[in-house]
């Protein structure tokens, strides 16, 4: 079957094909690593990452490019205000490179909790000054570049195109309509290459260069690292929603003036993680009656990975929630539909745990005929550009199906284990399912040993005191059940 993805580029779904063989060019775009990720963010790497999962499931060999933007993203898309690490300086007094450091790492965690595969290249925007110097060098000498008091612009009415991801009515965008006009700017449009340091400023991050010291535009980065790390045109060019009318549209204009050829193949874009219009502190006070909103930091509604962990919930159950919507439909968060998709990842759980212990009963070939189903059902709908909700409901037909057989003894310790290396199988895909649990320390054993002679002794007071207490110290739940007590990590 062939896989179909939605191109922002064409506004449609097309069957996915790269320009050579079965390898992958992809590039994402990374963090501004200025302050800490939130869930929003997340939302999109998780679903970048069940694209690259996807595609490595299908055959092809994925060569995955981040960046990490650590000097030269402005706090608007003016090229106006301060760099973010300088706004981060003041907010922290810290030097932008200790900054940097410590919230890339806080950044590569967060991705790692939340089961996300890592690039085969990290690549720092400061670690790529000179390529980014080449890049505008190329552009000067063509033709598409101009020097105003404080820099060096790319003239966007050089290129006929320009616009043409975000359908930009350029003919009708009025100076000031998109963007704050800088003095000197020649088009509302065009944007900054390379910045100069102001005379009389001193900044911790900031290099010599052809047309005076200072640092680079927030787009040339991008630009720069891809064609460097992945060829001239890409396979896929991955982000979020948000950068479709500047950042990726200042990517397109710039990349192709330089090089002549297209910039990237397929664009695949993520949409918005909502919030209520409510305060999330203090608790996080919420209600279904409120006006949803983009989260964002410059509206103070956000969230990081650590505050979804500090209520009770695990970085599992998160990437579970993000993927139970398609990733171009807007998700609203809320305490409860977290809560909601954490119960149904239990029942999942408890699914996988039933078929491991399963060990008697009659062979089935209704198993076979359900597995061959429900392979054929995952392939289909992850196919149609990662249609996520209707796998989940072919998935839990099946699920359902094989629970009456499991119940009624109908299928045999064989069939259970081929159901497990089917989810196995799709869970190389997902990545929500529990991996193999944590060995238990000796303490924890011996609690869970004292609770259950506390039963015996039918002291349930005192065995439900050890229950709480391996839960709030150790994170450990512990269920009991006919066969005995069951216990799993849940944090």
């Amino acid at each position: 079957m062939a896989f179909k993805i939605y191109n922002t580029l064409s506004r449609k779904k097309e069957i996915f094909k790269p320009l050579k063989g079965k390898t992958v060019r992809m590039y994402t775009c990374g963090p501004t690593v200025y302050d800490y990720a939130h869930i929003g963010n997340l939302r999109t790497y998780v679903n970048e990452d069940l694209l690259k999962r996807y595609l490595l499931w299908k055959g092809f060999r994925v060569k995955h490019v981040t960046n990490v933007t650590d000097v030269g993203h402005l706090t608007d898309d003016a090229d106006q205000g301060e760099d973010k690490m300088v706004v981060a300086e003041q907010r922290e007094h810290k030097s932008a490179w200790d900054i940097a450091a410590f919230y890339e790492k806080v950044f590569k965690n967060d991705l790692e909790l939340l089961g996300a595969l890592m690039p085969d290249i990290w690549c720092r925007a400061t670690d790529h000054i000179s390529e980014q110097i080449t890049l505008v060098r190329t552009l000067e000498r063509k033709g598409y570049t101009y020097k105003i008091r404080d820099g060096v612009y790319f003239d966007t009415s050089r290129l006929k195109d320009y616009g043409k991801l975000a359908r930009l009515n350029i003919e009708g965008l009025k100076a000031g309509a998109r963007v704050e006009v800088t003095a000197g700017k020649r088009n509302a449009t065009d944007f900054a290459l390379w910045k100069l340091t102001p005379a009389g400023t001193l900044r911790h991050m900031e290099w010599d260069s052809p047309w005076g010291r200072g640092f680079p535009g927030w787009h040339i980065e991008c630009s720069a690292m891809a064609m460097k790390y992945l060829g001239r045109t890409l396979d896929v060019h991955a982000g979020g929603i948000d950068h479709i009318p500047v950042h990726h549209t200042n990517e397109i204009a710039q990349s192709e003036a330089a090089t002549g050829r297209p910039f990237a193949k397929y664009w695949f874009h993520c949409e918005f993680l909502n919030v209520s219009d409510t305060k999330i502190s203090d608790n996080w006070s919420e209600t279904s009656k409120a006006r949803p909103l983009k989260m964002a930091k410059s509206k103070g509604n956000f969230l990081r990975l650590q505050s979804v962990i500090d209520e009770t919930f695990t970085p599992r159950q998160l990437r579970f929630f993000y993927l139970t919507a398609h990733y171009r439909t807007q998700q609203l968060f809320s305490w409860e539909s977290l809560k909601n998709a954490a119960n149904t990842l239990d029942k999942l759980d408890e699914f996988m745990d039933r078929l491991a212990r399963h060990k008697n009963g009659k062979s089935s070939t209704a198993v076979r005929k359900l597995v061959a189903e429900v392979r054929k059902e995952f392939e289909r709908t992850m196919d149609d550009d990662l249609n996520v909700p209707e796998m989940w409901a072919s998935l839990h037909h099946f699920v359902g199906s094989i629970n009456k057989l499991l119940e009624t003894k109908a299928m045999a310790s064989r069939d259970a284990q081929r159901v497990l290396d089917t989810m196995h199988d799709f869970d190389s895909v997902l990545a929500v399912l529990r991996k193999e649990e944590r060995p238990l320390p000796a303490e924890v054993k011996k609690l869970i040993e004292q609770r259950e002679e506390m039963r015996k002794q039918k002291d349930f007071t005192a065995a439900d005191e050890l229950r709480k207490r391996l839960l709030d110290q150790y994170g450990i739940e512990v269920q009991d059940t006919s066969e005995g007590p069951r216990w799993r990590f849940i944090k």
